[in-house]
This record gives structure tokens, sequence and C-alpha cells, in this order.
């Protein structure tokens, strides 16, 4: 019995390296097709660019991974964005500057509370988390609507903007920001209780609840991190962008998912990391800002995105 358990442990350890192995193989081929076709691809400044604005998908997607990884699903990160962004821009234009920090923890605080409005109906409630992520999609899009009167927060104050625009011994503080979402993320869910229960939770739900674990709380935990996260992403947003947008953050939960499940997370739970859906958002990012550059229409963009997250996926049930 043991040598059978053993056995599978090393297999499942097998099988994630080579899982990332091959998600860093298909990076380099993408980057290689990319090079070839734009003189401007493999350029300093333009890589830079394109970090800066993978940046925000990365947030996002560190925080979906979480309710990933759980069995769940969330939908509603680029409408939560937005409305945290919008609250935040409100208390930070330049007649405010002097609320910067108050503005900042306005927006985290407005996306972990929307998140754990997910949280409870996902855990509590049992309402399945897509229709509850997509009533919150159209509820957190219609407030920033509203609050905004349908136009956008221009003049905000040069602190403020310094987040989406600022640099840090020449590197841009949205990466800075990432990285240190990533080592945070990273260190919980592998060296934390809370992120063993994650990954207990996903893999058999009943069986972590047989064990104690308390799956309600594992569960909406999750989704107040997305939240959160999703209220960081949508200040870094609005401060890149130097004004809040009523449109922003529209198709952005796409990204995001596509991110997470490029980057090995399955969407049945348990199994998954970050340092994949790393890799995913700056795939997602190479093909944008390559397609961009090769003057490729963004109709076309959103149709191999959308093409891709079915690959993905299908790819995750044959190995399963």
């Amino acid at each position: 019995m043991n040598t059978i358990a053993i056995g599978k442990s090393g297999s499942f350890r097998a099988g994630e390296i080579i899982r990332q192995f091959s998600i860093v193989v298909v990076f380099f081929l993408i980057v290689a097709f990319f090079s070839f076709a734009s003189p401007y691809f493999m350029s300093w400044p333009n890589w830079l660019n394109l970090v800066r604005q993978s940046s925000i998908n990365g947030i996002l997607a560190i925080g979906v991974t979480f309710v990933i990884l759980t069995k769940g699903i969330d939908l509603s990160v680029g409408s939560v964005m937005a409305i945290a962004g919008m609250i935040a821009a409100s208390l930070v234009t330049e007649t405010n500057e002097h609320i910067v920090l108050i503005g900042i923890l306005a927006g985290l605080a407005v996306g972990a509370g929307l998140g754990l409005v997910n949280g409870v109906l996902v855990a509590a409630i049992k309402v399945p988390p897509f229709v509850v992520t997509l009533g919150m999609l159209s509820v957190a899009r219609g407030l920033t609507l509203i609050f905004s009167q349908g136009s956008p927060i221009p003049n905000l104050s040069d602190a403020y903007k310094w987040i989406g625009s600022g640099q840090v011994m020449y590197i841009p503080v949205p990466i800075i920001i990432l990285f240190l979402v990533f080592i945070i993320g990273w260190v919980v869910l592998n060296y934390t209780t809370f992120g063993r229960y994650v990954y207990a939770v996903g893999g058999n739900e009943k069986a972590a609840r047989t064990s104690g674990i308390s799956t309600k709380i594992i569960v909406g935990a999750t989704y107040v991190i997305s939240g959160l996260l999703a209220g960081l992403a949508g200040l870094v947003l609005t401060a890149r962008t130097t004004a809040a947008l009523p449109q922003a953050g529209i198709g952005y939960e796409l990204d995001a998912i596509a991110a997470v499940v490029i980057g090995g997370t399955s969407l049945a739970g348990g199994r998954g990391s970050l340092l994949g859906t790393l890799i995913g958002a700056l795939i997602i990012g190479t093909i944008n800002n390559g397609m961009d550059l090769m003057g490729v229409s963004s109709y076309y963009q959103q149709v191999l995105k959308g093409t891709i997250i079915v690959v993905a996926v299908i790819a995750d049930q044959i190995r399963k």
C-alpha cells in the first residue's frame, strides 16, 4: 500500500514538473514566432511595456487561481476592479491629494467587500459560483455606472498616478507590485496551513470537511482574496490610465481565467500553481503585444484567446 502511495505521489510530482516545463516551452515558442514576425518585438522598451501591461492581468489571475483551486470560478473580477478603481479615484483627485492613502485603502476595501459577498453566497448559502459571480459582474458594473454617472474621473494626483507609471531603480511600479503579490501568494499556498487547506478543499471537499477543515471559511476566503486583488488591479489600472473609466475592466475576467487555465490550474480544483499562472499571464500578454505589433485586429485576438482557453481545458481533461 505504501509503495502504491509513493508511486502515485512521485507520478503526480513528475506530472507537475512536465506540465510546468511544457508551459515554458510554449512561451518561448511564442516569443520566437513574434521575434521573426516583428523587428520591434525583442526590443527592451517593448518588453518593459509588455510586462507592465501583463502585470494587471497577473494580479487578477493570482486571485482567480485561489478560487479555481477550490473548484470555483470568479467572473466578476473585471467589474470589481472597475468599481474599486472608481471609488479610489474619487478620493485622490488633485484637490484631495492629501488623502491618497485613504483612497487606496477604500479601493482595496471595496474589492475585498464584494469578494466577501461572493464568498458568503457561494460557501454559506451554496449558490453555484458561476451564478453568483456572473450576477456580481453585472451588479458591480452597474454600481460603477451609477457612481460615475457614466463619466470618467480625471485629474488624479501625481502621488496616486505613481502606482501605475512610477519606477523604482528603472523598474516600473506595476511590475514590482505583481512580483510582491506573487511572492506573498506563493508563500501562502506552499508554506501555510491555509494554502494546504485550499488544495485539500479543491481536491476533495467532502474528505476535507470530514478531516475537520472548515471548508466554508476556506472557500469564502478565496473569494475575498480574489476581490482584494481585483481591487488592487483596479488601482494600478486607474493610475496607469490617469483616469477612472466606467468601462474599465471589461473582458479582463476572460484574460485572467485564460492565464490560470493556460498555467495548468485545473478547473476541477485541487491542482495548479501560481508560477504556472504567472507564465500564463505572460503568454497572454505576449500574444496581445505581438499581435498588436503585427497589426492584427483585436477581434481576432478575442477569438484566439477563447480558443486557447478551450484547448487548455481539453488538454487538462486528457491529462486526467
